[in-house]
């Protein structure tokens, strides 16, 4: 999925970002935008069972149904933390980059499974993320890795979450022919995503506004 680029943040602005997040564990960021990166976590999950239980973000509107393709897989490697906001925001995410990746199966900029988790900035440049693929009917096939998340908790309300991502196996896939752009493993493989979340009350979700995303991170280096 290396050739699918959105558009490239400041490596500055990524830094300011991460700097609202360095408590836990290193991370930093950078390149892509929203969305400009989608993939994820142990021996694939379905997305029914990827769902949150209402114990990890509490029951509130009813969720959108996250049905994807069999060919495509994930591992995500987010342990649950034991604090319930932290496993919530992790559950939130894992559920807004699933979404994504129904919007390019559906090949719908419009599709509201990704708008259900994201708002603002990040669900623009989701849309925009999106249309790369629909601009030559391609989707994703393969198998996307998470690791390495690092949740905070701001005095705000909002989370910061920072996390990698393993891109290696995870390919565009023509749909009219089906055929199968494979590229050879690189350190662009390895992609680390700045996230800011914020909790919508009324809905009990856990709302991406803000993602930037940088390939090549050392970070996310094997």
């Amino acid at each position: 999925m290396n050739r699918r680029t959105a558009s490239v943040l400041t490596t500055g602005l990524a830094l300011a970002l991460a700097a609202s997040l360095t408590a836990c564990g290193g991370d930093d960021s950078g390149k892509k935008t929203d969305d400009e990166a989608v993939k994820g976590a142990e021996p694939a999950k379905s997305s029914a069972e990827a769902s949150p239980s209402p114990s990890a973000s509490k029951a509130g509107a009813e969720r959108p149904k996250i049905e994807l393709p069999a060919d495509l897989k994930y591992n995500f490697e987010w342990p649950k933390t034991g604090d319930k906001k932290k496993d919530a925001v992790m559950a939130d995410a894992e559920q807004r980059i699933k979404a994504v990746d129904l919007a390019i199966s559906h090949q719908d900029p419009e599709d509201p499974a990704y708008r259900f988790y994201s708002e603002g900035e990040a669900a623009a440049g989701s849309e925009d993320f999106i249309k790369l693929f629909t601009a030559d009917s391609d989707t994703i096939t393969g198998y996307r890795h998470f690791y390495k998340p690092v949740v905070q908790l701001n005095d705000d309300g909002t989370a910061g979450f920072v996390y990698c991502e393993d891109q290696a196996t995870a390919y565009n896939k023509k749909i009219k022919t089906g055929k199968v752009e494979k590229t050879q493993p690189s350190k662009n493989s390895y992609v680390v995503y700045n996230t800011r979340l914020r909790l919508d009350d009324d809905r009990g979700v856990w709302v991406t506004e803000k993602l930037i995303s940088q390939r090549g991170s050392a970070t996310c280096q094997p």
